[in-house]
């Protein structure tokens, strides 16, 4: 390391670092603990080439390094020294299992991942993991393969935790996908409106409705129409869709959304009109004016990603539009990323897989669809992303009575930062892709 050594007082009141361990001293950044295992020197090294933002780092033996300089600011708190082997091993899932375990803690999440990701470059061996480790993860990954009936056991993994679980932090429409706030109408104007936790007038909400206005302006539908949503979540877009005089179907395979969605058309009037299915797209042989899929794509699996444009082509009448809205990776990462396994697909989204943007474009083409328009709106999602958090944070309480423990909290909460980190930073994105048969 070749910056100028630096001593650091700790804050025994800091609500990270707490009380310094008997005797403990700051010590120099360019001194390695003489307990410090192998991994935590390796590990400490990479620190040392951090660009962006400072982060001040207790070790499990009481003394506090920092790292970096300048904005943005993080601070980590080490309780064991394991924190570093499993990091080593197994990349952002090691370091995520440790926080779960408690192994680490920090009084703002979403900063640190934030400040991680951002120098993601400087710890690249930390980031993805050992050969070894990510040879194991990614067999793993394997496993969960999106057969049909591998598909109902990974939505259930996520889906089925219950409509009560979902309802105490998505905004009153039940959508779990990224809202558009930029085409969102003004606060205190008329349109979707809707209650906030605290009773005010919803921004996530009418950002959401934005969301599906977009792509009901692109499939340019007449009244009578009939549209299909592969993965219809609880409803929202068909319940959009009605307002328009469109004729929806939504399909899905979790018995959760399933049971919700069909009573909330009927209670919209829209049973006559609407269909809600418990049905594999795989399965899907009807034949619509347009198809809408918002965030389903990812759950596909790289496996079965021509089988979905295959229901896409088959499913779309001659001179119709589909709109998919899927989440990407940056091209320049993609091909490392489906070699190996992350936090998502191991604890959140099991037997998912992201597409870049190129590799998208090139399915749609094989299948004979034409990308005709693509929307990014990465940052749009991780402010839904930080909304979703801060009302999950604040409903702990009723998390908890509803049976979930705090290695679920902790999991959760985890997911939500790191996904928010990763959109702020442009690793992610979300892209609303617009095809027409060619």
């Amino acid at each position: 390391m070749t910056r100028t050594a630096q001593r650091i007082a700790i804050d025994r009141t800091d609500p990270v670092f707490g009380p310094a361990a008997p005797g403990a001293q700051p010590a120099s950044v360019d001194r390695f603990p003489p307990d410090a295992p192998r991994a935590a020197r390796l590990v400490l090294a990479m620190l040392g080439r951090l660009s962006r933002g400072e982060l001040t780092m207790r070790l499990p033996d009481g003394s506090v390094r920092r790292f970096g300089t300048g904005a943005p600011r993080a601070a980590i708190r080490l309780e064991n020294w394991r924190v570093f082997e499993v990091a080593l091993a197994r990349g952002d899932v090691g370091f995520a299992e440790a926080w779960i375990d408690g192994g680490w803690h920090t009084d703002d999440l979403a900063s640190l991942l934030s400040l991680l990701v951002a120098n993601r470059d400087a710890l690249e061996r930390a980031v993805y993991g050992s050969w070894l480790g990510r040879i194991a993860g990614h067999l793993r990954h394997m496993l969960n393969r999106n057969s049909r009936a591998g598909s109902r056991r990974n939505i259930h993994a996520h889906y089925d935790l219950g409509n009560g679980f979902y309802r105490l932090w998505l905004d009153r429409s039940m959508t779990y996908s990224s809202a558009i706030f930029d085409a969102a109408p003004a606060m205190g104007g008329k349109g979707s409106g809707g209650a906030a936790i605290g009773g005010a007038e919803d921004p996530l909400l009418r950002a959401q409705h934005a969301k599906y206005d977009r792509i009901l302006d692109r499939l340019g539908l007449a009244p009578g129409a009939s549209v299909l949503e592969i993965g219809c979540g609880w409803g929202g877009f068909a319940e959009r869709a009605l307002a328009r005089g469109l004729r929806p179907t939504g399909l899905t395979i979790s018995s959760e959304q399933h049971a919700w969605a069909r009573e909330r058309l009927a209670g919209a009037g829209g049973d006559a009109r609407a269909d809600i299915l418990l049905r594999d797209y795989r399965d899907e042989r009807g034949r619509y004016d347009g198809i809408a899929s918002i965030e389903m794509f990812e759950a596909v699996g790289e496996a079965y990603w021509p089988a979905y444009f295959e229901t896409l082509k088959r499913c779309l009448k001659p001179g119709g539009r589909a709109v998919v809205q899927t989440i990407t990776i940056d091209d320049a990462l993609f091909d490392r990323y489906r070699r190996g396994t992350d936090f998502i697909q191991q604890y959140v989204f099991p037997g998912g897989m992201l597409p870049s943007p190129s590799r998208f474009r090139a399915l749609a083409r094989e299948h004979g669809l034409e990308v005709t328009d693509a929307f990014a709106f990465g940052p749009d999602y991780a402010r839904t992303l930080r909304i979703w958090r801060e009302r999950f944070m604040a409903r702990l309480p009723e998390v908890r009575a509803q049976g979930f423990d705090e290695r679920f909290v902790r999991t959760w909460e985890f997911y939500l930062a790191y996904c928010e980190a990763a959109f702020a930073h442009g690793n992610t994105d979300v892209v609303q892709f617009t095809m027409e048969a060619r």
